[in-house]
């Protein structure tokens, strides 16, 4: 009698410990994936540091890809949040960790030499491997065009990643982001030539793209970082945060309908 009272409670508490019984037969139809964003930036160190600075501390990303081999290492599932955006902020949404997939490349970024500032070239073998994870995950997590942004672009005001060398073009030309028709830069730039826009104008152009800029009128330093963000994608040959005729045709074509 004891033996079958035991039995019957261990099957009780299995019962409980396993969950509900649920039906997963059926399936809504208005769903769609929790990820909004894919996020890039550079570690700033080698890859056995990148792992145990991605693996054992707080900070964490979904992906890195190696900067030699480059191998793929997927350190966070895609349904989970990892911690790799910070305060940071895109098309008026914050705090982008819940909504994103962060993507880390192995890249020391820069240093300051003698010479001024040196950015570390990124590798073509880890380029393509990344063109090739992006179009995956752009396809499985049905993302349009422009989903894909650095981690200058969402905290312009304290990340430069990843940097004025990452072949954003590339990007574009694999079909993953717009890039400007340079025939119609050319034309509007003879136009902003003619006539400079004013501080507020570029404020404004640089929030429709998506960019946290204040929109004040005055080029303060905050304003400045942005630009300086927005060159580094869209022309990295000079990316100074000042205002002028070419920057402003860029904007005024990626704005465009």
């Amino acid at each position: 009698m004891r033996l079958a009272a035991f039995a019957l409670t261990v099957l009780l508490l299995a019962g409980c410990a396993s969950g509900p019984q649920i039906d997963d037969s059926m399936r809504s139809q208005g769903q769609s994936s929790r990820v909004q964003y894919i996020v890039l930036h550079y570690t700033s160190t080698d890859l056995l540091r990148s792992l145990a600075l991605l693996t054992q501390g707080e900070v964490s990303a979904h992906y890195l890809i190696d900067d030699g081999s480059a191998k793929v290492y997927r350190l966070v599932d895609e349904d989970r949040r990892a911690w790799h955006a910070g305060d940071s902020e895109w098309q008026g949404r914050t705090w982008l960790n819940a909504s994103t997939i962060g993507i880390e490349l192995v890249n020391q970024g820069y240093y300051e030499g003698p010479a001024g500032r040196y950015w570390q070239p990124y590798g073509e073998a880890q380029i393509q491997a990344l063109i090739v994870l992006l179009k995956d995950l752009v396809k499985r997590h049905d993302l349009p065009i422009d989903s894909i942004i650095g981690h200058n672009d969402i905290a312009p005001q304290r990340k430069v990643d990843p940097g004025p060398l990452f072949p954003w073009k590339r990007l574009a030309d694999a079909g993953l982001i717009r890039w400007p028709d340079p025939a119609a830069v050319t034309r509007e730039q003879a136009r902003f030539t003619a006539r400079p826009a004013e501080v507020i104008w570029y404020q404004e152009q640089l929030h429709k793209l998506g960019y946290p800029v204040p929109r004040t009128g005055v080029l303060d330093q905050a304003t400045r970082n942005v630009l300086v963000a927005f060159q580094m994608k869209y022309r990295p040959a000079r990316y100074d945060g000042e205002p002028d005729a070419e920057s402003a045709a860029m904007l005024q074509v990626l704005t465009l309908p």
